[in-house]
Formats: structure tokens, sequence, C-alpha cells
């Protein structure tokens, strides 16, 4: 004969009473995760005049290791530091002392390419019109039958240049500062923190982490900028070919925009395309600059890149966009370039927890065994 259990109604309050408690407690978990998330994400963007300038030298000090590390053979590490940092202070000026007047005298030169770029827009206008919706559209971007007018600011280039110079000049001498203060004292960093681990197997694999950073970003950020000099000297040698004025201006933008990679590239092209408008008249010569960059880029990209950084760095491309724009959105140009070394940073810092959990997994199987 069969017997039939049933719970005590107590007893079912209880159980009920747990699951609820239990759901109450995950809510409340996910609340204090999602809060955790925007006040980090708050601070990041309050903080971003000094955290930026910080990670930006951080990472710099990241990719200069190996050549300070040379130097740290003869010399000390605050000489070696101040000669890193008397280094980058002289392309920062070099950089100022060549952008700071070509890109004023094109800056002035940006309604004269808007005003081109409608005219041509107008001109092709009866080639879109078996495109459904595009005259019209044409039409509201410039105000109907009446020409679209242009304003030119008074205040130039120079002047708006003047009001952020200040600063600009602050984060320079932060970064500048950061910068030494992290060559000269690296290695005391790294051994305080080693020092917090108690175990040997914690230790070994802090140790692993700090080297893996530290390879995998000065090896890209040393063979990307090899790269991007090959890149930024090939387009100013193509532009001076095309004779487009000042050829050695493109090459140092495709130089450096090269370093946001994705956005970067897009960037200089669409460049290209206006410098093209107030250059040429014809209709297929205006593309010829920005044409001859993407077919450079192009080659880098899927050549040149692939075969120096591509088998040693790994990232999936997803990732890479999801973190550029990220670090974009929350840093603006500054984040551009370290959104890379962060991903590079936390696929060395994810990479090391792995293998060591699978090694830890190992040594328990292989210690089963044996008993």
């Amino acid at each position: 004969m069969k017997q039939k259990y049933r719970m005590d109604p107590p007893a079912v309050r209880t159980a009920a009473g747990s699951g609820m408690g239990a759901d109450l407690q995950s809510i409340s978990r996910m609340a204090i995760i999602v809060i955790a998330v925007i006040v980090t994400l708050a601070a990041l963007d309050r903080a971003q005049p000094v955290l930026a300038p910080l990670s930006l030298a951080i990472i710099t000090g990241l990719m200069a290791s190996p050549v300070a590390s040379a130097l740290e053979r003869y010399i000390p590490a605050s000489l070696s530091a101040v000669i890193m940092v008397m280094l980058f202070l002289g392309l920062i000026a070099s950089a100022i002392t060549l952008f700071s007047m070509p890109l004023s005298i094109w800056t002035d030169r940006l309604p004269e390419i808007w005003r081109e770029l409608q005219r041509h827009l107008l001109d092709w206008q009866t080639a879109f019109e078996t495109l459904g919706g595009v005259q019209d559209q044409i039409r509201k971007m410039s105000g109907g039958e009446a020409a679209m007018t242009v304003d030119i600011a008074d205040n130039s280039a120079v002047e708006e240049i003047a009001t952020l110079a200040p600063a600009l000049v602050a984060q320079i001498i932060l970064f500048l500062a950061s910068l030494y203060f992290f060559m000269a004292t690296r290695h005391s960093i790294r051994t305080s923190v080693l020092s917090l681990c108690f175990t040997r197997h914690s230790r070994l694999r802090t140790a692993r982490m700090f080297r893996d950073a530290e390879w995998f970003v000065s090896r890209y950020l040393l063979s990307i900028s090899v790269i991007n000099a090959g890149l930024g000297l090939g387009t100013a040698a193509v532009m001076w070919l095309l004779d487009v004025p000042q050829p050695y201006l493109w090459g140092m933008l495709a130089f450096i925009l090269n370093y946001v990679v994705y956005i970067g590239p897009a960037l200089m092209a669409g460049i290209l395309l206006g410098v093209g408008l107030v250059t040429w008249d014809s209709p297929p010569a205006i593309f010829f600059p920005m044409a001859a960059y993407l077919t450079l880029n192009m080659i880098e990209a899927q050549f040149v890149t692939p075969q120096v950084i591509g088998r040693s760095v790994t990232l999936n491309p997803f990732f890479v966009f999801l973190s550029l724009a990220f670090w974009i959105w929350l840093w603006g140009p500054v984040g551009g370039l370290v959104a890379v070394p962060f991903l590079l940073i936390g696929h060395a810092i994810l990479r090391n927890s792995v293998l060591h959990a699978a090694a830890d997994s190992q040594n328990r199987q292989a210690s089963a065994k044996k008993i």
C-alpha cells in the first residue's frame, strides 16, 4: 500500500519564504552591480582630465620599457626615465611646430571645402534623381531654391587653439610627469605588488601578468609605430606625386590617425576627400587623394600588419571595435589611443587567469589519481 506524503503548511511557508529570500538576494546583488557600474562610469568621466593623461603615460611607458631596460644596463633608471621623457617632449614639440600652421590654414579653408562639396552635390543632383527621395533631401540640405550660405566665423583656428592652450599644456605636463615617475619606479611598483601576494603560485601568476602585459603592449605599439611610419611616408610620397599641397602634413596625419584602428583611417579618408574638393574641379580627380590613401591603408591592414603582429597578438575584431567605441565615447581622442592597449592588458590578465585555473585543475586531477 502506497503511503502519500504531504508537506506541512508551516514547511510550505518556510520553503516559499526561503525561495523569495533567495530571489530578493539575487535582485539586490544585481542592483548593487548596476549601481557600481554606473558610479564607475561617472567617476571615469569626471576624472578624465587626470586619468586620461595618466593612462596614456602608463601605456607609453609600457611601450618604451624595452628601450628603457636596454639603457638601464649602463645608466641608472632615473636617468633613463629622463631620457625617455625628453624624447617624448621633443616629439610633442616637433608635432606642435609642424602641425600648427598648416592645420590653421586648412581649418580656415573649411567653409571653402563645404561650398565645393555643396556645389558638387548640386551638380550631381540629376544623377541622384533616379534614387527615390534623394532629390528632396538635397533640396532640404540646400534650403530649397535659395543657395546655401556659409557663415565664416571671425575667430581663426589659432585663436581657438589659444583658448584651449592652458588645459592642453596642463595635460601635457601631467603626461610627462607621470611618464617619468612610471619609468623610474616601474620595477619597484612591480616588486611592491608581488610582495602583496602571499603564496608562491599567486606571485608567479602576477609576475606572468606583468610580463605578458608589458610584452603585448610594447610589441604591439612598437610594431604599429614602425608600420604607421611606413604608411605616413607612403602617403606623403603619393600626395607629392599627385601634386597635393603640403604632402608632409597628410603623411603625419596618416601616421597619427592610424593608431586609432577603423576610425582613424575613415577620418583620414574624409579629410583627403575635402582636400581633393578644393584642389581639383573635375569629379574623377577629386577622389584621387582619398583613393590613393585607401589603397595604401588596405595594403597595410590586409598584408603588412597581419604579417608583423598578427601571429603573436591576435584580438577579436568585434572586441576591438567595442573597446574603441567605449573609450572614445568616454575619453574622446585619448580613449581611441588607449583602447587597444587596454584590451591587450585585459587579454594578458585573462590569459594568465585561465592558464592558472587550468594548471590547478590538472594538478588536482593528478593528485587524485595518485591517491
